[in-house]
């Protein structure tokens, strides 16, 4: 069937329109990917000054307080959600090369199913309690999987299979800060009081807390074994990014089944989970010498590290005053919940 309609030839001043607009998009992506580079680089020094803190968490912090203390401006935006989102992606991507799968079945069965029971059990008792705050559907799922995975790197990579609010985001990051921190001293403390030997601290820190730099850090603070443990329990987690990402993605192409183009359905499995479990079949075919993957350690780091900046330049007193009281309810109590699953099933495996 044949048409009239005949696309309009591009007038010589939108050309120049259009040109400009680009150019002016390429400086702002420019820019903005500068400035959190500059932010990295920055967080990355104090960390090898002060070793106990981790870069990452350096740079949410900073990006935080120059998001609080100055006008970032809105032109250099493009770059920001760059970094935050496709830096970001590539990052976890190759967090995969901290992994080998013989790791994850050293921990032994029952270990892994408890690691199963922490991500689903967490997951779905935040979205219910989540539910009963009256939270949305998307700050409850980023919250949940932010908490009972791995902290940031979860709730951005969430984000992109989702598609939340900016403030949604912004709001979950900086919870997984606020309460991943007070985890820190937490999880040490009343592992001491408990009387949990230093593989079952391991065991639990690993489990419970949200960041693999919060886990190494309270690790740390029991002892070189517990440190151990705590790091391969907390990998376990990450790797259970994957089929909970997967099923995500199912989920969304479910609910845009219904729309108008095919185009517009997201992917089965996104890209960037594809690519981290590539990684982690890379790394345990012991194909990669000691040189990569140590430089691969130090790309990820770099790239992470440049998007937690991104993300706390998003993360400004006003939004989470906005936002009000119920996240942070909800963060507490997934906070605690996710810490009761791994202390019950450390006590039944450990």
């Amino acid at each position: 069937m044949s048409s009239d309609v005949r696309t309009k030839p591009e007038s010589s001043a939108d050309r120049q329109g259009r040109q400009t607009a680009e150019r002016s998009r390429a400086v702002g992506v420019t820019a903005g990917v500068a400035l959190c580079v500059t932010g990295a680089a920055i967080a990355m020094g104090i960390g090898r000054l002060v070793p106990a803190v981790n870069p990452m968490l350096i740079a949410i912090v900073a990006g935080a307080l120059v998001a609080n203390l100055v006008t970032v401006p809105a032109w250099i935006k493009p770059g920001l959600d760059f970094s935050a989102k496709r830096l970001l992606r590539v990052g976890v991507a190759l967090l995969g090369l901290q992994l080998m799968f013989s790791d994850v079945i050293g921990l032994g069965w029952g270990v892994i199913a408890v690691v199963v029971a922490i991500v689903v059990l967490g997951i779905t008792g935040t979205m219910y309690v989540g539910k009963l705050l009256g939270l949305s559907w998307t700050q409850r799922i980023l919250i949940a999987c932010g908490f009972s995975i791995c902290g940031a790197a979860a709730v951005a990579a969430t984000d992109g299979v989702v598609s939340a609010k900016e403030e949604e985001l912004l709001t979950s990051v900086a919870l997984v800060v606020v309460f991943g921190t007070l985890m820190i001293p937490a999880i040490p403390l009343l592992s001491d009081v408990l009387g949990l030997s230093e593989r079952q601290a391991g065991m639990w820190a690993g489990g419970s807390i949200h960041e693999v730099a919060q886990v190494v850090a309270a690790g740390g603070m029991i002892g070189g074994s517990a440190l151990a443990v705590a790091t391969v329990v907390k990998l376990a987690r990450v790797l259970m990014l994957a089929p909970v990402m997967a099923y995500l993605g199912a989920r969304q192409r479910r609910a845009a089944k219904g729309g108008d183009a095919e185009g517009t359905r997201p992917p089965l499995v996104p890209v960037f989970v594809l690519g981290f479990l590539g990684c982690v079949a890379l790394r345990s075919s012991g194909l990669l010498p000691d040189e990569a993957l140590d430089l691969a350690r130090l790309a990820q780091t770099a790239l992470l590290t440049t998007a937690m900046f991104a993300l706390g330049l998003g993360v400004r007193v006003s939004l989470l005053r906005a936002v009000g009281p119920r996240p942070f309810v909800l963060a507490a109590a997934s906070t605690v919940w996710v810490a009761g699953i791994a202390l019950v099933g450390t006590l039944l495996v450990a």
